[in-house]
């Protein structure tokens, strides 16, 4: 299985996933975590790949509650 991806989430919106990937360069940039240039991330530690995800998740979150709360 190794170097096999099997990826079953889909995008509600497929356009999206250019501003998804932005999102995750700039909180890693924030992070002061590099994301290899051809973009693989299987060699980073679960520790920064989680602290990326965690911090793309809560960004996406208050983005949300802005606009449920009409700002």
């Amino acid at each position: 299985m190794a170097g096999q991806r099997n990826n079953s989430n889909q995008l509600l919106v497929p356009q999206a996933t250019a501003g998804l990937n932005q999102l995750k360069y700039e909180v890693a940039q924030q992070l002061g975590i590099a994301i290899p240039q051809d973009g693989y991330q299987g060699n980073m530690t679960t520790k920064d790949n989680g602290s990326i995800g965690g911090n793309i998740t809560r960004t996406l979150v208050q983005i949300a509650e802005q606009q449920l709360a009409g700002k």
